[in-house]
């Protein structure tokens, strides 16, 4: 039997402050990587919502995205099992917030790091996904698209 194809959606934010970005450093199965902090949208959230959730576990940082930046899609293979793995991110830039230090970071995130630009292009061999340079660039150019244009239908906050 065919198994209907469904790519995983992930939030990431691009957070800027004085010219450097925030980043996570995270155990993966290949060593310790760089992201945004991004992670898996959860059911009864809109992309939005579920970006500022992602930051604040992953930074410790409150985040308020104000525009999205772009929607990617990208795919590799798990050399683990085989897997073949699609995922669909939507990055948002937008508003930071209060730091709450006393909140612990997400499991497998080691710290926070904030790099310049051309920090984070010298680093590509250390990026946990093509999509965090990729964002980088759209965010530098000035993509900034109104949150309005993802729609929720309402269905998404209904209890099922």
């Amino acid at each position: 039997m065919n198994q209907r194809w469904r790519p995983s959606v992930t939030v990431a934010a691009i957070i800027e402050r004085d010219g450097r970005f925030l980043l996570v450093e995270e155990e993966t199965s290949g060593g310790l990587r760089l992201n945004n902090p991004a992670g898996h949208l959860d059911p009864g959230e809109s992309p939005a919502e579920g970006c500022a959730r992602e930051a604040l576990e992953e930074t410790a940082w409150h985040f308020r995205p104000t525009h999205l930046v772009g929607v990617y899609l990208s795919r590799f293979i798990k050399k683990s099992d085989g897997e073949d793995v699609t995922y669909l991110r939507f990055a948002f830039c937008g508003e930071l917030g209060a730091h709450a230090p006393e909140r612990p970071l997400d499991e497998g995130i080691v710290r926070t790091v904030w790099m310049t630009a051309d920090e984070l292009r010298a680093s590509a061999d250390r990026h946990r996904s093509p999509l965090l340079l990729r964002c980088l660039e759209d965010y530098l150019a000035g993509v900034r698209l109104p949150l309005s244009s993802i729609y929720c239908d309402p269905s998404v906050y209904e209890v099922g």
